[in-house]
């Protein structure tokens, strides 16, 4: 069992980016609405400085998770601890 340690605070804030630019894709998808160009003042499709700052973070949201999968297939470190010393 992970112990409640397993998710940095970077994590979380790394899913709620990931989660709003999933909800922004699907409002995208659905209704041809861009919250994040909306939030920052443009029309549909277009970029400003703002949005670029928001889509990267977004991006770069994406790629931490890389890690987080990564992390949570691995074996803990107490469980590789236990399971070297009894087949020893």
């Amino acid at each position: 069992m992970r112990d409640r340690a397993f998710l940095k605070p970077i994590d979380y804030l790394a899913l709620v980016l990931v989660i709003v630019g999933a909800l922004n894709w699907l409002l995208v998808g659905l209704f041809e609405f861009d919250l994040v160009a909306e939030i920052v003042g443009e029309e549909f499709g277009e970029v400003n400085l703002a949005s670029r700052i928001i889509y990267i973070l977004v991006g770069l949201a994406g790629l931490w998770l890389i890690s987080l999968i990564i992390r949570a297939a691995s074996p803990s470190p107490e469980r590789r601890h236990t399971t070297t010393s009894t087949t020893t």
